[in-house]
């Protein structure tokens, strides 16, 4: 992370098909019902759409996500970001083993203008730690979603 930028991966490791993983990531509007700090997703387009999203800190990042690739053979979903957030994201899933599915997310943004902005350059481990605590409850929300009986 330097210049404004920021370059995050995570990984999770899934109790389902990746197939079924792939859907459900592909699916950015049902992000809200198992992703807590997914406040809001709302359709735009067939490829575009707006995501609102809060964790620890005091505010929400609101930005438009427009896809680049969605690749359901390479099991590949790819989106240019603009808004409070500037740059592309990418899920990457593969199986993992014994039904397993491992779902890397490859981040690399700049913050948008105003007290975002300026957030960023003065909390610059908190956004680090927000983002951090996101994709960990992401995580979790996404077992509990893909769990028998969900």
């Amino acid at each position: 992370m330097s210049d404004g930028r920021y370059k995050f991966r995570s990984q999770w490791l899934l109790p389902a098909s990746a197939p079924r993983v792939y859907a459900v990531l592909a699916d950015v509007e049902t992000y809200p019902s198992w992703w807590p700090q997914v406040r809001k997703a709302t359709r735009i387009d067939d490829v575009s759409g707006e995501l609102t999203c809060r964790s620890l800190l005091p505010y929400d990042l609101v930005f438009r996500m427009h896809q680049e690739l969605r690749d359901p053979e390479r099991l590949v979903l790819r989106a240019t970001m603009t808004g409070d957030l500037n740059g592309t994201s990418q899920w990457t899933i593969s199986a993992d083993g014994d039904g397993a599915t491992r779902a890397i997310f490859d981040e690399d943004v700049a913050v948008g203008s105003g007290l975002v902005s300026a957030a960023g350059r003065l909390f610059r481990p908190a956004l680090k730690f927000n983002h951090d605590l996101m994709m960990r409850s992401g995580e979790k929300g996404l077992r509990k979603h893909l769990s028998p009986g969900a």
